[in-house]
């Protein structure tokens, strides 16, 4: 039982989502923590919208894991402690056939940046009792979700005032290439990209090795989508070969959060509060990523925060802790 909150799982249909190409529902259900009013007018408040990584969605917040607290029992106990206020908590669904949209608009999965930009502040501002401007806004998650809250306050000023990444896809080099051999292993192994999806989502047991593969096809349909190509993606290296395609590679480099850094320096510079966190054991080097983000933003004298964790990429939910403070003080009335 929340104290501090209550949860309502709300049905939210997106006009930007309709007829998509990868044939994706859009009409999606999205949890939203609304504070216990407190004095006669209940409101208005701040609002966070916390993004899903891959393969994830808005409903995973809800999961309690053994000896783990569910993200609204983490909040509420926030709450209770004084940690943060009275805050609106939003948790978008993002989620394709592909496992994810890295929450950006493409030809080959839809208008997913939108989705959230155009289609969902405005039905929340209206629907719920909000502090309509990005003054009072804030965009947080890990992973994907991570990556999605940096690319929107980079590309998209004026929307958010405050982000924090945790674990975020940085630094593709690294993060991203040494997956490139599982997905060519699974197209050696099925015969064509096309038929490893095919195998992938009819399978009952999805394998470690099968989603890392995915993951490779879901980010090409983010970073290289060509509606001409099996699954509507360019793929960034030769599927019988293995060899690197340096134009295609190219694009996908053009969306590196790291790689962005000086183009939306005035954006970042917008922001009240620029928070990132990684594991300095991170499973996909996303460590290194988050020291060159780092460095590039010192440089050019963007204020943020950044912190290493003892720990890797999974299980990272703790960190809510450290963030949800920081956000609470940077969108407070």
């Amino acid at each position: 039982m929340l104290q501090n909150f209550e949860l309502a799982i709300e049905q939210f249909e997106s006009p930007c989502l309709r007829g998509n190409p990868a044939g994706d529902p859009c009409r999606r259900e999205v949890p939203v923590l609304i504070p216990r009013g407190r004095g006669a007018g209940g409101g208005p408040f701040p609002v966070v919208y916390i993004l899903a990584g891959y393969t994830s969605g808005g409903l995973t917040f809800l999961n309690r894991r053994a000896w783990l607290p569910s993200f609204p029992e983490q909040v509420d106990r926030l709450r209770t402690c004084g940690l943060i206020g009275d805050v609106l908590f939003v948790m978008p669904d993002a989620f394709t056939t592909y496992g994810g949209s890295q929450y950006l608009n493409s030809a080959a999965t839809g208008r997913y940046r939108d989705m959230i930009a155009e289609d969902l502040i405005p039905w929340v501002d209206a629907r719920f009792p909000t502090l309509p401007s990005s003054r009072h806004r804030a965009v947080a998650g890990k992973s994907s979700g991570g990556f999605g809250a940096l690319r929107f306050v980079m590309d998209s000023p004026g929307l958010f005032s405050a982000a924090a990444c945790h674990s975020g896809d940085l630094y593709f080099e690294y993060s991203y290439r040494s997956d490139f051999p599982r997905l060519l292993q699974q197209i050696d192994r099925h015969g064509s990209l096309e038929k490893f999806i095919e195998w992938f989502l009819a399978s009952p047991k999805k394998t470690s090795d099968g989603v890392l593969a995915m993951n490779i096809v879901a980010m090409a349909a983010a970073y290289s989508p060509n509606l001409s190509k099996p699954w509507r993606v360019d793929l960034p290296f030769d599927p019988r070969t293995g060899e690197i395609h340096p134009e295609v590679w190219a694009r996908w480099l053009e969306n590196d959060p790291v790689h962005r850094v000086e183009s939306c320096a005035a954006s970042l510079r917008g922001l009240r509060l620029l928070y990132f966190d990684c594991g300095s054991r991170d499973q996909f080097h996303l460590q290194y990523g988050l020291r060159i983000f780092r460095e590039r933003l010192e440089r050019l004298g963007i204020p943020h925060e950044a912190a290493e964790f003892d720990d890797d990429h999974t299980d990272t939910g703790y960190r809510y802790d450290v963030s949800l403070p920081k956000i609470w003080e940077a969108i407070r009335m």
